[in-house]
């Protein structure tokens, strides 16, 4: 009797989770991408429609935090930093939620992703901007949509009843190049450094290994490839042109993070590079000869 029972729940579980998978949702999830210069910026929401029913001031309230959407609070995720409304927004993903007004809408961007109305606080707010609302022809179904598409700019909108609500995105094609060339060059950086280091390690064509480093310091200078250069210049009998690499490296490592791991390693080479310097011999001044 009780394998029966387990059984007949295990077939009401199954039957119950598969109907719930061929429902249709009352608000059906929908998704828009759009690139605008380099980044790409998704927006993720639900859809629910008009129905014959008063939306904006009866049964969504004005002056009051809303998910703008049904269901989950829509999302936004965008690739790079962008501006809305001419402030920035870092790349990354948001809840987008929203206080309707008859003059002026508030979009709230928030790094709580589950916020709804009830858990909403400001405390999580990442940027807040406000657009005017326009009167539009009537809207069955909550639509966002990207328009007035240029290099560096987009204007993206949501529309419902009888109201859109629109947002000026633009984006910084000059940064967002400056910033992938820095980021290709810091990964070329560390290339060269890691190839560097494992020739030194191994004992390999010291030469070769100090043309490698020299390439990650034309890149990018760090304490690790100073300090590479370093013991690869003191392995070639070069200790006073290593020492000014090392001091550099102990320098520049006071600013990293994660010095302390080899801060106790580079001070004793520190001193060890400088015992190999001979000590500058005392000048002597020649006695100056007295004029008759």
């Amino acid at each position: 009797m009780k394998k029966f029972a387990l059984l007949a729940l295990s077939c009401l579980l199954s039957s119950t989770l598969t109907f719930a998978q061929i429902t249709p949702a009352p608000s059906p999830g929908a998704s828009i991408s759009q690139v605008v210069g380099v980044s790409k910026i998704t927006i993720d929401y639900s859809r629910p429609s008009l129905k014959g029913r008063e939306i904006f001031g009866k049964l969504i309230p004005f002056d009051k935090v809303y998910r703008t959407g049904a269901n989950a609070a829509t999302k936004i995720e965008t690739t790079g930093d962008i501006t809305v409304q001419g402030q920035v927004l870092k790349a990354g993903k948001y809840a987008i939620m929203s206080i309707p007004n008859q003059t002026n809408w508030t979009i709230i961007f928030s790094k709580k992703l589950d916020v709804t109305e009830q858990n909403y606080s400001a405390s999580d707010d990442v940027l807040r901007v406000t657009a005017r609302p326009q009167d539009v022809s009537s809207v069955e179904t909550l639509t966002f949509d990207f328009s007035d598409l240029k290099d560096d700019a987009a204007t993206l909108s949501f529309s419902w009843e009888k109201t859109k609500v629109s947002l000026t995105i633009g984006v910084d094609n000059a940064a967002s190049i400056e910033n992938a060339v820095n980021q290709k060059n810091i990964e070329a950086s560390n290339t060269f450094q890691q190839a560097a280091d494992y020739m030194l390690q191994k004992g390999m064509d010291l030469n070769k290994a100090l043309g490698l480093v020299d390439k990650s310091l034309a890149l990018r200078e760090n304490f690790r490839n100073n300090w590479i250069k370093a013991q690869i210049l003191d392995k070639l009998g070069k200790s006073s042109d290593a020492l000014g690499f090392a001091l550099k490296a102990q320098s520049l490592g006071a600013g990293d993070g994660s010095y302390q791991f080899f801060k106790d390693g580079i001070e004793k080479g520190i001193g060890e590079i400088k015992a190999k310097i001979p000590a500058a011999a005392p000048v002597v001044e020649t006695p100056k000869k007295k004029k008759n």
